[in-house]
């Protein structure tokens, strides 16, 4: 094993890691995996001089804890959380220098479930079809962390990189999906789909990686009986015997026998990986276009009004740092 590693003092309630996944092998039976909040991914490698698509830790809940065997540079996002270096605090949401032998704690999260903890180099596990992100349904990926598990890093790509503030959404204290209907919305009364649209949701303690369950007010059947299997996307809700939605993320069964009332699109999940049991849930039912209803559309900008408002954006930065 090279010195460009980590060991495992501390693995938390499930610390996996993840990267953007590997898409293209839903034909195979292979979910997409990667990381759930994917823009907090993305930022972390960021700021450690990664590509995006570097593998970093994910987090959930209780944080880990690590020791680097060499010195390295790494950066905490997603779910705020206390950081320390040998017992004493860093910072969160930014390059931090972490010398050989010292041990990284990235503790329980302040609010939302998951954090993300990146190293400069990316974690350099074996890939598989492609990818090092850990599967929990098919098991493809590494495991797991566990405590003396030693997990190795990869060459620094580059300088860290600043920045002068830290995009974050703030704590989710209501989660919005909006979804576009179908393709099986027919298999419910028009009772079942107005209770969507308007019932009173939240976050099931069952929820995990695969799917994000709901507890609420069932949705009325209009036919009985369960479908053929058929395919599963990313964002699909589907309705078990239960009546319940289940938000599929991305550890889903590529396969499923019980109704799609909706999907929601992949841009709109994020929030659902840092939404912890008992947070409300609010489907909203999108327009034809692709935008949720009671949204106003966006002005019709010409090519010049644009750039005009670009240009103003970017005087007003500057003239803030001066």
């Amino acid at each position: 094993m090279t010195d460009r590693a980590f060991s495992v003092v501390r693995p938390g309630a499930l610390t996996t890691v993840q990267d953007l996944g590997r898409p293209g092998h839903a034909h195979l039976g292979v979910p997409r995996a990667g990381a759930l909040d994917e823009p907090a991914h993305r930022l972390a490698n960021r700021l450690v001089g990664n590509p995006q698509s570097a593998a970093a830790l994910e987090t959930t809940l209780t944080g880990c804890a690590l020791r680097v065997r060499t010195a390295t540079t790494v950066a905490v996002t997603g779910a705020p959380c206390p950081v320390t270096v040998d017992g004493r605090p860093a910072a969160w949401g930014t390059p931090v220098r972490v010398p050989a032998g010292a041990v990284l704690d990235a503790g329980p999260a302040t609010h939302g479930l998951r954090s993300y903890l990146a190293f400069a180099g990316g974690i350099d596990t074996e890939p598989v079809l492609g990818s090092r992100a850990a599967d929990l349904l098919s098991g493809l990926g590494p495991d797991p962390l566990t405590e003396g598990a030693v997990l190795p890093l990869g060459t620094p790509y580059g300088p860290p990189s600043t920045a002068d503030a830290i995009p974050h959404r703030g704590p989710v204290t209501e989660l919005v999906l909006p979804f576009l209907p179908g393709p099986r919305d027919a298999w419910f009364t028009a009772a079942g789909l107005h209770t969507l649209a308007t019932g009173r949701f939240r976050v099931s303690p069952a929820s995990n990686r695969i799917g994000l369950r709901t507890e609420g007010p069932p949705l009325e059947r209009a036919r009985s009986g369960e479908l053929p299997s058929e395919g599963m996307p990313l964002g699909a809700l589907q309705v078990p015997p239960d009546g319940l939605p289940v938000l599929f993320l991305h550890d889903h069964p590529t396969t499923g026998g019980y109704p799609v009332i909706g999907v929601v699109p992949e841009r709109y999940l994020a929030p659902a990986a840092q939404a912890a049991p008992g947070t409300a849930v609010r489907f909203l039912r999108m327009r034809q276009g692709g935008r949720p209803q009671g949204v106003p559309a966006a002005p019709p900008w010409s090519a010049g009004e644009l750039a005009r408002r670009a240009a103003l954006f970017w005087t007003r930065c500057s003239n803030s740092r001066s």
